[in-house]
């Protein structure tokens, strides 16, 4: 080890004690990724237990001029948040610092530390009598920090919103190792630029969120879950206007599954209970939540899939009858990435677009796929309700998983990319950047936009310490 690394690490223990500077031994856990595609090598992992020692921590990298990588609970699909191969980047690991540190009922917020893992939040503001709406599949092991970092998205964006819009301040600590202050639970504050939103799906790019004001809404009193079995995305679509046209602000949650993304399921996960899966193309989990009687939010619901039965929009329907059911219906869902991750490596796209366009958007991105790659199977299934869809491609049937993302990867990420474009779309729509689509950014964002991001990045980072390499070339 060079003698100027060795003295950073010799700082770094100081500031945050010995115990939490890892170097050397088994370090995967934070350097290799979620979906094991990318391995890198750290100098070290440094575990502050403060925003007083993350500032300490980059003042003295900044004074060594080491690069680092803020990572929460490392969960990220696009290589956003993992150290490179050089061994001379520092992991800067938020998860000591996982407080709930106040709860205001009256103003319906709460203050948390950036390594508080979601569920924990979510089960926190239950015990209140409230409710934290943002749920995701990583959600026992993803963090609140990295949930703004990339602006999360999950199940409920269609009633909630985005991580941004759940968040009302922040604490951040600069490139300069300077704390901003900014834990605000004000609704309203227009006092010059919202830096908040500046930091929020940065991905640690331009500072590190050490802390966020967010969110709380009274609990509902009533949740249902449905399933329904549509023929087709054009129904699927339609489906979800008659739901909001009937449910209004009370639909919470629609997602929709293709056939062959459940039959994966079917395969590799037999013991779960997938509702008609075989005599459908597509699958629609709707989620109902309601302030009135159980028994009200129940009518309201079967009168909607009454009407789509009638239209014939739905050709079969079932209501969880309680909670347990619902759970079940939502296991099938979030099962999905499992079941792919079993039958073999894939290519992985977390797309939006209109979703007046997403059926049209659909047929044309199947022809191209088809057209290029022979056998080439399309797992397509996703938050409907705001138009973001995971649109996943798996090796033909039989074939080398492994040889056919090395030889075909970057054609397929061009066609579907394209057909993104040409619809009106966005290549990422809750996932972020990071690592992986850097270049594709750079083709689907505007030169004026580019460059307006590359000043932002070199006025608040001139050193590029921050998590290099991602989010954008500079």
């Amino acid at each position: 080890m060079s003698q100027p690394a060795s003295a950073l690490l010799q700082e770094l223990a100081q500031i945050c004690g010995p115990a939490h500077v890892l170097k050397g031994g088994d370090l995967s856990a934070w350097e290799s990724d979620w979906r094991k595609r990318s391995r890198g090598k750290a100098l070290a992992v440094v575990r502050p237990d403060s925003a007083t020692q993350v500032a300490q921590v980059v003042q003295a990298c900044a004074r060594h001029g080491v690069s680092m990588v803020p990572q929460g609970g490392n969960t990220g699909l696009v290589v956003g948040s993992t150290p490179d191969d050089s061994g001379r980047q520092v992991v800067l690991s938020l998860q000591r610092m996982n407080r709930v540190l106040a709860i205001d009922k009256a103003n319906l917020t709460v203050t948390v530390e950036a390594g508080c893992i979601l569920q924990a939040l979510q089960e926190r503001a239950q015990q209140e009598g409230l409710l934290f709406p943002l749920s995701l599949a990583a959600e026992g092991s993803c963090t609140i920090g990295g949930n703004l970092a990339t602006n999360a998205g999950g199940t409920q964006v269609l009633r909630y919103g985005n991580a941004r819009e759940l968040c009302l301040g922040l604490q951040v600590v600069t490139a300069q190792g300077e704390v901003w202050e900014g834990l605000s639970g004000l609704r309203k504050d227009n006092t010059g630029y919202d830096l908040r939103d500046l930091f929020i799906g940065s991905e640690g790019t331009l500072g590190v969120i050490t802390a966020a004001t967010l969110k709380l809404y009274p609990l509902p009193t009533a949740q249902l879950t449905a399933w329904a079995a549509v023929e087709s995305m054009e129904k699927a679509v339609a489906l979800l206007g008659l739901a909001q046209q009937q449910l209004s602000a009370c639909l919470t949650g629609f997602e929709v599954m293709s056939q062959f993304a459940l039959s994966l399921v079917v395969k590799h996960f037999p013991p779960l209970r997938v509702p008609f899966h075989d005599t459908s193309a597509y699958g629609v989990l709707l989620e109902h939540s309601d302030h009135e009687s159980p028994e009200h939010a129940r009518a309201m619901l079967e009168r909607l899939l009454e009407q789509a039965l009638e239209q014939g929009l739905v050709s079969d329907a079932v209501v969880a009858e309680n909670i347990s059911q619902a759970q079940q219906l939502w296991h099938v869902r979030e099962s999905i990435p499992l079941a792919q991750a079993e039958e073999g490596l894939n290519i992985k796209h977390d797309i939006s677009v209109p979703i007046s366009r997403i059926p049209e958007f659909v047929r044309h991105a199947q022809a191209l796929l088809e057209g290029e790659i022979a056998g080439v199977r399309v797992v397509n299934f996703g938050h409907l309700g705001d138009g973001n869809l995971h649109y996943n491609v798996q090796a033909p049937a039989g074939g080398d998983a492994k040889l056919f993302l090395k030889t075909q990867e970057a054609r397929v990420n061009s066609l579907v990319y394209e057909a993104v474009r040409a619809f009106g779309g966005s290549i990422s729509a809750e996932h972020g950047v990071g690592g992986l689509k850097v270049g594709e950014l750079e083709h689907h964002k505007s030169p004026v936009a580019l460059e307006m991001m590359r000043s932002i990045k070199r006025a608040l980072d001139p050193q590029g310490i921050l998590n290099p390499g991602r989010v954008l070339r500079v």
